[in-house]
């Protein structure tokens, strides 16, 4: 590897992007952190916020935009998972070096478990599961809101809000977290039902924190919101231990506040993770850079499915 080459890993979700820049030689030169970068809901917004971490990484370095030729880049980015996403990624005229793409969950798995064979469960604005055993891999869910990602941040602020319209109809009763949900669109549902036109699934995922906060205070609603969010996490969990997962590691915001609700059985598997997705695809960006790839991500991640 050339001393000049400078390796980036980047972790793009579905509410941040994270950037990771250092040496060849492994010395850390700057972190740094932008807006989502979740390739289904537009190529542009992703790698803006991609080269707006980078950028931001560079200047902490006292390095400059003509150093982006000196990258050899991993980009972990969700929704890199769908063919047709994966292949509009790959053909970005971007100005890395080397560029190679994988999925933020294959990167959070190799981040928490390096070279050993493991799992993984995301649960931030969205969810996915993600396991390395014997050189094969598993991904189960992660197909994207609204259709998948049950147990997630954008899927508890969906059903929150639907059981706002629900008490508003008179279905259910209110509770303290309806009742402030409620307030916060002017006690209107059909404010509700424009805001929703628009709304992206992080903007559903900001009202997961409260969510959170009134399931902590017993609100009916809230516990119930929890404790369906940990079942489909339980799930994910229960399928990659079927596919030979002995160890299991969580990421993602909601992970350590959805991890008390989880049942016995996945709480057995669980072990910490070594490291963040950010280091998972920093390791995939060296692995590359050792071995001269040209940025196909299948030969990147070979060894690892």
């Amino acid at each position: 590897m050339d001393a000049r080459t400078l390796l980036l890993g980047v972790d793009g979700g579905g509410t941040r992007c994270r950037a990771l820049l250092s040496t060849a030689s492994g010395e850390k030169l700057a972190e740094a952190t932008a807006g989502p970068a979740n390739i289904r809901f537009g190529i542009e917004q992703s790698f803006a916020s991609v080269l707006q971490a980078t950028t931001q990484c560079l200047a902490e370095a006292s390095l400059s935009p003509q150093d982006f030729g000196r990258i050899i880049a991993c980009l972990a980015l969700a929704g890199a998972s769908e063919p047709s996403d994966l292949a509009v990624a790959q053909a970005y005229k971007h100005p890395f070096r080397k560029a190679v793409f994988v999925t933020d969950a294959q990167a959070a798995c190799v981040g928490a478990h390096g070279d050993r064979d493991g799992g993984i469960i995301i649960i931030g604005t969205g969810s996915c599961g993600w396991a390395e055993v014997k050189g094969r891999h598993c991904r189960v869910g992660g197909w994207g809101w609204p259709i998948s990602d049950e147990g997630s941040g954008a899927w508890l602020g969906s059903e929150a809000l639907r059981r706002t319209l629900w008490a508003h109809d008179g279905r259910i009763s209110w509770t303290g977290l309806l009742t402030s949900l409620f307030v916060k669109f002017q006690s209107d549902p059909h404010a509700i039902v424009r805001w929703m036109t628009g709304a992206a699934p992080r903007d559903y995922g900001a009202f997961a924190p409260a969510i959170i906060d009134h399931a902590k205070c017993n609100d009916p609603v809230a516990n119930e919101l929890v404790q369906l969010a940990a079942g489909h996490i339980d799930a994910l969990a229960a399928r990659l231990v079927a596919f030979g997962t002995e160890r299991i590691a969580l990421a993602g915001g909601l992970a350590a506040p959805i991890e008390p609700w989880l049942a016995d059985v996945t709480r057995g598997y669980l072990v910490a993770p070594l490291g963040s997705a950010v280091d998972g695809a920093w390791q995939l960006a060296k692995a590359a850079a050792e071995r001269g790839n040209n940025g196909d991500i299948a030969r990147v991640a070979g060894r690892r499915g």
